[in-house]
């Protein structure tokens, strides 16, 4: 009984599910309908007014042209008028003449004849009917405002719907991937002038190759791009490649997408290791404030009183427990006057960039990188294990470049943001003015072990801005870097 009761069940349950699954299909089916007859609708009405519209300008074109031979017709009329008019008064006096000439002829007189033969010769002369041109001023054709319509006759009889465009082609040896942008180049298949605009979309991923349904960011849109290149710029490249696509529209509807194409933007990303950085600096992933009461405030002494300060960790502290094990392993804080906390990830080959912007009102901090054995104690740039720049603000302003305990000031202006350049292959790291890539200070020498980014803050804070690829103006200037002094062996030792 209870078998056949559970078996009942699922076949209820399986009926059920049917009956929505056919309910919601015939919402769809009912959806659609109306879809199609509001939309037909429409274009109906649209077509209307595009016809309207198309015979309301061969009304203007016609009143166009009937004025053009009205015109035509009343200049032709007065000209022939007007000469008409000139030929009546010549031939009257003509046959007036004519007639004072026959009757002069019966004069007997001399004296009389010779006097009207004088007048006659005289009037002559002077007769309007020899000065006359007998040539009409102008024809009687009028042809040249004939119009022929044949070809605009075969143009309105193929008028037919406008077509879905063709899916562009994105062109990948035109794109360019180069200081955190990315331009995106594309061509029609076929020329089609109908094209209004193209609508771009985009998205980031870890993938190599064609986009995947499973797993990956929703597409990004950018839409009414009258060309057929388009530029994304200032863009956090945090993860190793893009997926682009990209469809044409004409006034109507939106063509097909073009096969998506995959470009490589993978840059270094790190966050700041907050579980090993001092217990006075307040760290936020990319964000590292000088905090005096981070250690002391945790400290709880039982039975006496707080005195204001909380034993419970900042609220903006993050906590780093559920991050995967940084390469450093579970290693103690850095402690003692190692205002220090190094970044999360290793940097072990290639070529990276990063770039650091110090509060206003920081009185000292330090930018740099370091191996992953720096001591809990060390501070950057006083081991040989850890090269950096370093701002001091407090008391008198300095700046100087720092490694294994030796000191080099430099004599140029602190910038607003500072760019940090590794080269862990070529041994190369160098300092540069984030705006005008001035270069500031280069260390050349030899990395036998992984580094990992460092900074130091007392009174302060700084903001990372990490993804970043080396600006093209950084690649430019590497070889001119490797002819300029600056290597740690230049550096005075000075006591510390």
């Amino acid at each position: 009984m209870d078998s056949q009761k559970e078996a009942l069940q699922r076949i209820i349950s399986t009926l059920a599910s049917k009956n929505d699954e056919i309910q919601n299909f015939i919402d769809t089916l009912n959806q659609t309908l109306k879809g199609v007859q509001e939309n037909s609708s429409n274009i109906l009405s649209e077509l209307d007014e595009e016809f309207d519209s198309l015979y309301s300008i061969l009304d203007e074109v016609k009143e166009s042209m009937v004025n053009s031979i009205k015109q035509e017709q009343a200049r032709k009329s007065q000209e022939l008028q007007s000469q008409l008019s000139q030929c009546n008064n010549a031939l009257e006096n003509s046959e007036e003449l004519l007639e004072f000439a026959t009757r002069s002829l019966d004069i007997k007189e001399p004296e009389e004849f010779s006097k009207a033969a004088r007048q006659i010769k005289d009037r002559v002369t002077m007769a309007s009917a020899f000065r006359l041109s007998l040539k009409p001023k102008v024809s009687d054709n009028m042809t040249h405002l004939m119009v022929d319509f044949s070809q605009e006759r075969q143009m309105l009889q193929t008028l037919k719907f406008l077509p879905v465009p063709k899916a562009p082609e994105i062109d990948p040896v035109e794109c360019l991937v180069a200081d955190n942008s990315v331009t995106v180049a594309w061509r029609m298949p076929e020329e089609d002038n109908k094209i209004d605009h193209f609508i771009l979309e985009y998205r980031k991923t870890n993938f190599d190759g064609l986009p995947r349904v499973k797993d990956e960011r929703c597409w990004e849109i950018i839409d009414n791009i009258k060309g057929t290149e388009y530029t994304l710029s200032g863009l956090k490249f945090d993860s190793k490649y893009m997926n682009f696509r990209v469809r044409a529209c004409n006034k109507a509807v939106a063509g097909e997408y073009s096969d998506p194409v995959t470009l490589e933007t993978k840059a270094l990303n790190f966050n700041l290791d907050n579980s090993s950085s001092h217990l006075n600096l307040r760290v936020e992933d990319t964000c590292v404030e000088w905090d005096p009461t981070g250690g002391k405030g945790q400290e709880k002494v039982k039975g006496k009183e707080n005195k204001g300060r909380s034993g419970t960790p900042s609220p903006k502290r993050t906590s780093v427990g559920s991050r995967p094990p940084a390469v450093r392993g579970s290693r103690d804080r850095f402690t003692g006057e190692s205002y220090t906390v190094l970044g999360d990830t290793a940097i072990e080959n290639g070529q990276h960039y990063w770039e650091v912007k110090a509060q206003k009102d920081c009185k000292s901090y330090s930018v740099g990188v370091a191996y992953k054995t720096l001591g809990k104690f060390d501070q950057l740039g006083k081991t040989n294990t850890s090269w950096c720049i370093h701002v001091n603000n407090w008391l008198q302003n300095t700046f100087a470049a720092k490694h294994n305990n030796k000191v080099k000031a430099l004599d140029v202006t602190v910038p607003e943001r500072i760019g940090v350049f590794c080269d862990f292959d070529g041994g190369l790291l160098s300092f540069y003015d984030a705006n005008s890539k001035q270069l500031l200070y280069s260390f050349k020498t030899k990395f036998t072990q992984p580094v990992l980014p460092g900074f130091m803050v007392w009174c302060g804070g700084l903001s990372l801005s990490t993804g970043m690829q080396v600006p093209s103006a950084v690649r430019t200037l590497q070889k001119s870097e490797n002819g300029m002094t600056g290597s740690a062996s230049s550096l005075n030792t000075v006591p510390q």
